[in-house]
């Protein structure tokens, strides 16, 4: 019975269904608040026990993770069209990693997903799953020809990865200043470019 009290009087039908109410339980808190969340601020949302919640997700970042993912599609496409038509691959991620870093401090949902405060409880969050499966999402809208530029599956995801962790060390420390945008597509252009079109000389057709 007390199962029945909680979901709003409507419990869920199967675990899918379960899992997607918790996660966009915690989307609402989120956008609504701006700030991490936790497994009790959700259960108290749904009307249901913490341990409820712990079923579907062991614990508060893998529900952050998870919030993240789920509400980011608005910011997936306005950063289609910040890169729209670009085709050079270092000027493409130029410009995405320069809008992330600037669009992250606006947009909640992505910031927890990346943003130090919430590495620093999962150190290993910026590189995790979920992070992986978004920064691949994100880069697959590029207007980028990556397999003339030697990358294939794998050589993406390591791409990925290497963008993630760079994003990372601009969200620990941005600078003393830190730079301004042009500054920073500088620095971006000269260090990150040569390390991605490396990637055409190493391949082995």
């Amino acid at each position: 019975m007390a199962r029945r009290r909680g979901w709003g009087g409507s419990p869920p039908e199967s675990d899918d269904e379960a899992a997607s109410r918790i996660v966009a339980a915690a989307v609402d808190l989120i956008g609504r608040t701006g700030r991490e969340i936790s497994i009790a601020d959700v259960a108290e949302s749904l009307g249901v026990i913490r341990q409820t919640v712990y079923r579907y997700f062991p614990s508060a970042e893998a529900l952050m993770r998870a919030s993240a993912l789920a509400s980011v599609a608005g910011f997936l496409d306005r950063l289609t069209e910040q890169v729209r038509g670009q085709e050079d691959p270092v000027e493409a991620m130029t410009d995405a990693v320069v809008y992330t870093l600037t669009e992250v401090h606006r947009t909640p949902h992505l910031g927890i997903l990346l943003t130090p405060t919430y590495s620093a409880a999962d150190p290993e969050g910026i590189t995790s799953e979920e992070a992986q499966a978004f920064g691949m999402t994100m880069i697959k809208r590029f207007d980028v020809d990556w397999s003339q530029y030697g990358y294939d599956d794998e050589s993406l995801r390591e791409l990925v990865e290497y963008l993630l962790r760079t994003m990372q060390s601009f969200f620990v420390s941005p600078g003393h200043p830190p730079r301004s945008e042009e500054e920073l597509r500088r620095y971006l252009r000269r260090w990150m470019g040569p390390a991605m079109l490396a990637q055409a000389t190493l391949h082995v057709p």
